[in-house]
């Protein structure tokens, strides 16, 4: 079986996956290897790229030092979707499978569409108050979770995470530079390629998974939607999100219950 690389986007670090990593294992799927994006967590040190292209070299550099066999089966979010979507096109041998969760990117999808313009003085905010962790992760649960049964206990961890491995502000917007100047390519990627959505997701419109989905219209191309999760689908509902992979690596088309 292919091992699973976990990606995930702007800012956040393989800590942030939360219980998905150990459901994941438990549900057959195998041990994730999780990998940092250049400045998160493990990766902190490493210098940024302006790109998605370079963010993407150092993923793969990461991936083949691992020891893990390729073909890698790759899930991400978000930014880290977009490294993906460009690793699975640039290297198709690399990639056996790809699970993109509330991506956007160009040419599917507008600027109001990939960040909603709601959000932009609650980021505004963020960025002129970097340093204040507990509001800028407070922000951060805000926009991007829907379940709220364990929101202090998550921002307790997220205070910690941010505090023993901070992301820079200068580090924070190359990531934000790189992920609005990617432009994907307009034909699918060879590999089978789930994307899931959240119809709750308040940071990132919904309808840029079903323009990709759209444009990259393949029999190996699938759309799921999720009715109720925000952006952080992984976070509010990860069992969902486990049986849903793991009917989609089985050749199902429908989610769980679907």
């Amino acid at each position: 079986m292919s091992t699973w690389i976990f990606l995930r986007g702007l800012t956040r670090e393989s800590r942030h996956w939360g219980t998905l990593p150990e459901l994941w294992a438990s549900r057959g799927l195998g041990q994730p290897l999780l990998i940092d994006l250049p400045g998160n967590g493990v990766a902190r040190h490493v210098a940024v790229p302006a790109t998605v292209h370079g963010m993407m070299e150092a993923v793969r550099a990461t991936a083949h030092a691992s020891g893990a066999p390729g073909p890698w089966r790759v899930l991400a979010m978000s930014l880290g979707a977009m490294v993906a979507t460009h690793w699975a096109q640039a290297w198709p041998a690399d990639v056996a499978e790809l699970v993109l969760i509330n991506t956007s990117m160009r040419p599917f999808s507008t600027v109001p569409e990939r960040l909603l313009p709601l959000n932009w003085v609650a980021l505004l905010g963020m960025a002129q108050h970097w340093d204040d962790r507990v509001r800028c992760e407070r922000t951060v649960h805000r926009l991007t979770c829907e379940r709220l049964d364990t929101r202090e206990a998550d921002l307790a961890a997220w205070v910690a995470i941010a505090q023993s491995a901070p992301v820079t502000r200068k580090a924070a917007w190359r990531q934000l530079l790189a992920a609005a100047r990617f432009r994907a390519r307009t034909i699918a990627p060879t590999c089978p390629t789930l994307i899931v959505s959240s119809d709750a997701d308040r940071l990132v419109n919904p309808a840029c998974s079903l323009h990709l989905a759209a444009a990259w219209r393949a029999p190996n191309v699938s759309h799921i939607r999720h009715p109720w999760a925000g952006h952080d689908l992984p976070h509010d509902d990860a069992p969902w999100l486990c049986d849903t992979v793991a009917a989609f690596a089985q050749g199902e088309k429908k989610p769980p219950g679907g």
